[in-house]
């Protein structure tokens, strides 16, 4: 899962033996060192979704700007049509999700069977699945086995599917990827539902919305798609898992940054393009959303590889990486632990003094509470894994 800490890489080049005519030399050993920008990148991720947006609206309260402005619009989902920053993270995840599971693939390789890796794979889907019921459950306060709206259970259905191909070669992969992408437009281009339209995308009346009532028997607020919209974010999570073998091939890393950056254009580009036909809807997980978010999250990812593990410049990072190395402890504390409503004890008393700094002090400190925690479990080598 892209929420854990990810697997090691290091200089030791072995073949990697794959049905296909490009062979790939693979990075991987037991004593390896960090991919430190896979965790950063996670951890400046979740960074957003624990904190880092409440910190913006508390910089908006002090000076109402045009910068401020945008940056809250960019730090909310789009209400239907459209594409904010805020809705890159889920794909981010789900691209990080591929990227580790390539590299802890090529990694346990050395030392287990495919079976044994397979039991563990399950294992973990199965811990990730009960995860996000546990957290929906908390969040509607009514028992919900079944969440496909919130990040662990797509995670962990993604998860399984790309593993299930993960030793076939590049070529397979890009094309279950694509396929699968290609196969969903042209569902909801030309399947009608009983009253609603072949092609129809609109909030009250599209398949994705007919296929959770007639499963699920529920609509979710906002009309979040949940069932087959899990479908394409399967290969944003492919996509990562060929972003992975690519980091432990013997290319440069020059190369490694314009395969990327082509990549990553690429998807956005095209996302864009499609966007006239199939709208951009991140709440349905359209084709072109899934191309053009996955796009952006290879161009955010490579940001990272680029300055930490290319560069070698790491200091930066390192309030993320702690964040990072254990995003699932985090992720379900927000859940589990009123953060801000236990922090607010303390400096919601302050109001009078602070006046218009109350909001950034109570973000900043609400931050910080959270961060110390994660900082005390990274220093005792405490990470949370599924």
């Amino acid at each position: 899962m892209a929420l854990g800490p990810s697997p090691d890489v290091t200089v030791q080049a072995i073949e990697c033996e794959q049905a296909t005519s490009l062979s790939l030399r693979m990075d991987v050993s037991a004593g390896s060192k960090r991919l430190f920008s896979l965790d950063a990148f996670r951890g400046w991720t979740m960074f957003w979704i624990v904190g880092g947006s409440a910190l913006v609206s508390g910089l908006a309260a002090l000076n109402r700007n045009a910068v401020t402005k945008a940056l809250v619009y960019e730090l909310t989902h789009s209400d239907w049509q459209g594409l904010r920053f805020y809705d890159l993270i889920w794909p981010s995840f789900m691209l990080m999700t591929g990227v580790s599971l390539q590299l802890s693939y090529a990694k346990r390789s050395l030392s287990q069977t495919y079976r044994q890796m397979l039991m563990r794979v399950l294992r973990r889907f199965l811990v990730l699945f009960l995860l996000g019921a546990l957290r929906e459950s908390i969040h509607f306060d009514r028992p919900y086995l079944i969440e496909l709206s919130s990040a662990l259970q797509p995670i962990a259905v993604a998860y399984l599917a790309a593993f299930l191909i993960v030793r076939r070669s590049w070529r397979v992969q890009a094309a279950v990827g694509a396929g699968i992408l290609g196969f969903y437009a042209l569902l909801l281009a030309f399947v009608p539902a009983p009253g609603i339209p072949a092609g129809s995308y609109d909030r009250n009346a599209n398949l994705v919305l007919w296929i959770d009532l007639a499963t699920l028997g529920r609509v979710l607020p906002e009309h979040w798609g949940t069932v087959i919209s899990t479908l394409p974010a399967i290969s944003t999570t492919i996509l990562g898992m060929l972003l992975g073998a690519l980091l432990m091939s013997s290319r440069s890393a020059s190369q490694k940054i314009k395969i990327i950056a082509l990549i990553g254009l690429s998807g956005v580009v095209l996302g864009w393009a499609l966007n006239p036909v199939i709208p951009i809807v991140m709440k349905m997980w359209t084709t072109s959303y899934g191309l053009a978010s996955a796009g952006w999250a290879c161009l955010m990812f490579l940001f990272f590889y680029w300055v930490i593990d290319v560069r070698g410049s790491r200091r930066w990072a390192f309030p993320f990486v702690v964040i990072g190395m254990n995003a699932v402890a985090i992720y379900m504390s927000e859940s589990i632990i009123p953060w801000s409503k236990t922090v607010a004890i303390f400096t919601h008393p302050l109001a009078t003094t602070l006046g218009r700094f109350t909001l950034i002090f109570h973000a900043v400190t609400v931050l910080l509470v959270e961060w110390l925690v994660l900082y005390s479990m990274y220093k005792r080598k405490i990470f949370l894994t599924a």
